[in-house]
């Protein structure tokens, strides 16, 4: 068996291709409807500036808006609390986003930051208020965070399948509020039966054995094995570990948490490294500005 690859690149490309039209749509019968991602960077590390570069392009490619804000390294917690207070009070902002990591001389909690984000324009998915409704399986009445929901859109494509999850085995390797909490309590919202592993759980093996989708996010290259996988399992690999050229001119390498070319033998499904989860975190993001933006100038809350 050779797993069918999961492409990012495409799904992505596709879902974009909707959300574009949509909001061309909305522009004719409303020649005043915008749609306006704001992104917070501190300091000027220049992985942040290669993501946020991608975010704004992508946002400018379907006729939505990005718009950075960028602030220096030396600024306090209250002063970048306040630059989120602003960005709350422009009614011409759907969208809030805080580029981590946070590239700061000072001290900055980071979660007290995105907890300022109002939860109407959280289009992240990380504030308090929108992490709890989705614990709560409020899944109408929340922003569902990117990467997970970038991750159940791939499965749900892939398979063709969109009640794929309902009464499988899935397993997050990874517990963090971005990615790994959030997807496990999403996959299990849509009726999968669904384990958390992180770094004191026992018999890890066995437990991704287990798997019917597995989704890995703990930032190790090549961390799960192809002996790891179940035959046929769906494998959503999150990782993205960097490493550097070894040779100037040459580019750097990215890897997944998983040993792509021996998993690639016994999974059903699997997303590649760099091409899989990646610009699905960024359609994600784009297309929850625009629903947000519905939401906000229009007042709609259904077909956004």
């Amino acid at each position: 068996m050779v797993a069918q690859l999961i492409s990012g690149t495409e799904i992505s490309k596709q879902l974009l291709s909707e959300v574009a039209e949509k909001l061309k749509k909305r522009k004719e019968s409303n020649s005043s409807f915008r749609a306006v991602l704001a992104i917070v960077q501190v300091g000027d590390r220049s992985d942040s500036n290669v993501y946020i570069g991608a975010k704004i392009k992508k946002a400018a490619e379907i006729g939505a808006e990005g718009r950075l804000i960028k602030l220096p390294d030396t600024l306090t917690q209250a002063e970048l609390e306040e630059e989120i207070e602003k960005l709350n009070a422009d009614d011409d902002v759907d969208g809030i986003i805080v580029q981590l990591p946070l590239d700061c001389k000072n001290h900055i909690d980071a979660d007290a930051v995105i907890d300022k984000i109002h939860p109407l324009k959280d289009v992240d998915g990380l504030t308090r208020e929108n992490a709890g409704r989705l614990m709560r399986g409020e899944l109408r009445r929340t922003i569902i965070p990117c990467t997970p929901n970038g991750c159940l859109y791939l499965v749900q494509k892939a398979t063709g399948d969109h009640d794929y999850v309902n009464g499988k085995s899935v397993v997050v390797l990874g517990r963090s509020k971005i990615v790994g909490a959030p997807a496990a309590a999403l996959f299990m919202w849509h009726h999968g039966t669904t384990t958390i592993c992180h770094s004191k759980t026992k018999d890890l093996k066995e437990q991704c054995l287990r798997a019917d989708i597995l989704i890995v996010a703990i930032g190790k290259k090549h961390f799960v094995k192809g002996d790891w996988i179940k035959p046929g399992a769906v494998v959503i690999d999150c990782g993205i570990n960097v490493e550097p050229a070894t040779e100037p001119g040459k580019r750097n390498k990215l890897y997944g948490d998983v040993d792509f070319e021996a998993a690639k033998e016994v999974a059903g499904y699997i997303t590649p490294v760099p091409g899989g989860v990646g610009p699905m975190t960024v359609a994600m993001l784009i297309k929850n500005t625009y629903e947000q933006a519905v939401r906000r100038r229009l007042h709609e809350t259904n077909g956004v």
